[in-house]
């Protein structure tokens, strides 16, 4: 059997939803005291000892200092609009199965697939910010330049001083100014392109044999894996060469153009980009080889039935590499900084379960069957473990079923979490130490003592309204695997007394769940960094900020470490109708609920414990509502049916900031043609998701566009039409 596949997706773009219009949301200008908005301007800041300033007369290709004017929130640049709500993105690819029967016993199959993805993401024009005060990330050579009295395009007429030599040791100068932020429009927008090619194939060879009166079954087989990714980045520049355009005109030689920064949008020449400019090419790779081994059958017979058991072995072999531009990796680009990475580890386990049926067909025992497994994996580098589960299953009558288990978990830590290079995001945070109105300094005496003691200046000059802050983030070599235990408990009730007349089919199904994860691996919120460190002089937290001289923080480490434990609860329940055929059709009813009883972040290091239930914890992006329900109801009649799907997700408060996500309901609808041309084999589809055009919930703190895309609907109906033809 063999076929193929091809998937054209186009763009939503932020700037084409009301919700992500602005930084924040309900925003409509970059005046609003909420801020967000960002200081790289298209027509520049300029924090120096000479004020906070920009250029009136853009664009200048001569710019002086009496050209310039205060630096106000209404010159702050909105970068929301550029991004993509869903990306553009073009798949084709093919699949190929094959079976040959060896002899009577033994089969050899083989299965190959190849996908072929090209994508894109876009952002805002690139914000160059350079200085002291820059926030590029502790190291960055455009925190440490100097722009040169004798640059053409300096309006201030004395060399712009970090204080710094370019490996950050002091210079014996003194820094006279914060940093210089520019939005590089002239560069265009700045675009992601992607080109991943992923292979895998399987090959197996199964069969069975006769054990006494019972057969048994055996396979090996064997999978490689394959994915390589090509990224192509548009509108970064690079360090060493700005460095060399603002320095010493008598040192700008060959192909170096004189940068002008401060002229406004527009003032910087082709020629200058030339120079300064580059695309980026970062390439990844990933490599799994798989080899397994089963067995499985019944070893005796029971009064209540066989004995089944399995057994089976596998090793797997996973590697990768991250290889980023030349350029990125000395550290020299603008945008997102990158390192090489490469990892790999090779992993051995051994399984064994077993089914035991005990009793059946007595009074209050329709059946008992008990069931255990065990597992036991090796991993190179993060040690071995032994895990195991416990199963019962009791039927009293013949319309209930009773159950539970008790199980262990193991999880190593991932090639990315272990070997991720460093790198850096930029999330939109607020900063409780800043003396702006948006902050605490200056209102908050707790929090004036714990920002002093974290290195911002005690007279308040730091005073940066909200906006992004560089968050670092990397894979941790130290980290240990997650272990979890997980109890869960269910009933499944099909009343045999229901079926017959007007009712097929009714069951209703409820589980109860406990689980617990320790040395759960995840980043503690920059949000709940700062406020631990600002409101609570937690030391742990205040030691993952970098802040500058001047109190700007330069970054938030984001490393990946061992949370104490993950603890969640709930109830998940099912319920299920189906009715007879009727003269007026069939109808179905399907819901299905949960409700989250618990669910509690333990944090160690010093960190607070963190109750999620009916929370939203954004960056990274994720809901804990306390109910969640869907529920579909459908007719069908002959060549014709419909459904009608609801989807409800309760409220939930957002972590970290002052505000309610409201609950959602969604609504979805759909119509099936089965005309009866073709012997019904030809099929007409056509539904609308959201068709109530829904918008998701506003959230403050979440990464990106303003809500949360892992939980609620992107803004808008979704409408389709599927042909299909059943041959």
């Amino acid at each position: 059997m063999f076929g193929g596949s091809y998937v054209k997706q186009g763009s939503v773009r932020s700037g084409n939803r009301a919700i992500s219009l602005f930084p924040n949301p309900g925003q409509t200008s970059c005046t609003q005291p909420v801020g967000g908005c960002s200081s790289a301007a298209v027509n520049g800041r300029f924090l120096t000892s000479f004020g906070n300033q920009t250029i009136s007369t853009a664009p200048d290709s001569t710019p002086t200092f009496a050209e310039l004017r205060p630096f106000t929130s209404a010159d702050r640049f909105n970068f929301a609009p550029f991004n993509y709500i869903l990306t553009p993105s073009e798949r084709y690819g093919g699949w190929i199965s094959f079976k040959q029967e060896v002899n009577d016993n033994i089969n050899l199959r083989v299965k190959a697939s190849y996908q072929h993805r090209k994508s894109q993401n876009q952002a805002a024009f690139e914000p160059l910010f350079i200085g002291p005060d820059a926030g590029n990330g502790a190291g960055s050579l455009f925190d440490t330049l100097s722009i040169d009295a004798t640059n053409p395009f300096n309006p201030f007429g004395v060399t712009l001083q970090s204080g710094v030599n370019a490996n950050g040791t002091p210079n014996g100068q003194v820094a006279n100014y914060s940093f210089i932020a520019r939005r590089l429009v002239e560069a265009g927008q700045r675009t992601f392109d992607q080109n991943v090619n992923t292979f895998s194939t399987t090959a197996t060879l199964d069969g069975s044999f006769m054990v006494g009166e019972h057969k048994w079954y055996w396979d090996v087989n064997a999978a490689v894996g394959i994915n390589d990714a090509h990224q192509s980045f548009t509108g970064n520049v690079r360090a060493d060469r700005v460095a060399q355009a603002l320095g010493p005109v008598a040192n700008c030689t060959g192909a170096c153009v004189p940068l002008n920064l401060f002229g406004g949008a527009g003032s910087i020449t082709p020629a200058m980009l030339a120079f300064i400019g580059f695309t980026e090419h970062d390439k990844s790779e990933q490599h799994l080889y798989d080899y397994t081994a089963n067995l499985s059958g019944d070893l005796f017979d029971l009064p209540a039935g066989p004995v089944g058991f399995a057994v089976g072995y596998e090793h797997r072999l996973q590697s990768a590499s991250f290889t980023p531009d030349p350029i990125v990796a000395a550290g020299l680009g603008a945008d997102i900084p990158a390192q090489p990475a490469a990892g790999k580890y090779n992993a051995d386990e051994v399984y064994a379960e077993v089914r035991v049926p005990l009793l059946k067909d007595t009074p209050f025992f329709q059946s008992l069957e008990v069931n255990g497994a065990v597992r036991h994996s090796n991993y190179s580098i993060s040690g071995s473990s032994t895990t195991y589960t416990g199963t019962g299953l009791w039927k009293p009558v013949n319309d209930l079923l009773l159950r539970g288990s008790y199980a262990t978990g193991f999880r190593a830590p991932s090639l990315g979490e272990l070997f991720g290079g460093r790198s850096r995001f930029d999330l939109p945070v607020t900063d409780p130490c800043s003396s702006a109105a948006t902050g605490q300094f200056a209102t908050n005496a707790t929090v004036r003592a714990n920002c002093i003691a974290d290195g911002v200046p005690a007279n308040g000059s730091y005073a940066e309204d909200p906006g992004q802050l560089p968050v670092i983030t990397q894979g941790n070599r130290n980290l240990r695997p997650e272990k979890s235990r997980n109890l869960l408990a269910g009933a499944v009730y099909a009343p045999s007394w229901a079926r017959g007349g007007f009712v097929s089919n009714l069951s209703f199904e409820a589980n109860y769940y406990d689980i617990r994860v320790k040395n759960a691996i995840g980043a503690v919120d920059p949000n709940l960094t700062l406020n631990n460190c600002a409101l609570r002089g937690v030391a742990a937290s205040c030691a993952l900020t970098v802040r500058t001289a001047n109190g700007f923080i330069n970054e938030i480490d984001g490393t990946l470490q061992n949370l104490d434990s993950i603890r969640t609860k709930g109830i998940d329940a099912t319920f299920n109708f189906r009715s007879t055929r009727t003269g007026a059709g069939t109808f179905g009813l399907s819901l299905n609920a949960n409700l989250l009883t618990h669910y509690v972040l333990s944090a160690s290091n010093g960190f607070i414990v963190i109750d999620r239930k009916g929370t939203e914890r954004g960056s990274p992006d994720q809901a804990f509502p306390k109910f969640k329900g869907n529920g579909t109801i459908d007719w069908s009649l002959d060549w014709i049916g419909a459904s009608f799907t609801g989807r409800y997700i309760s409220a939930v408060t957002e972590s970290g900031a002052a505000n309610r996500l409201a609950s959602r309901f969604y609504g979805d609808v759909q119509l099936k043609l089965m005309p009866g041309m073709f012997d019904h084999r030809f099929e007409i589809t056509a539904g609308v998701n959201n068709v109530f055009n829904q918008d998701p919930p506003a959230c403050i703190t979440c990464s990106l566009n303003n809500f949360d895309p892992t939980t609620y609907d992107v803004p808008g109906q979704f409408g389709y039409l599927r042909l299909s033809f059943k041959m």
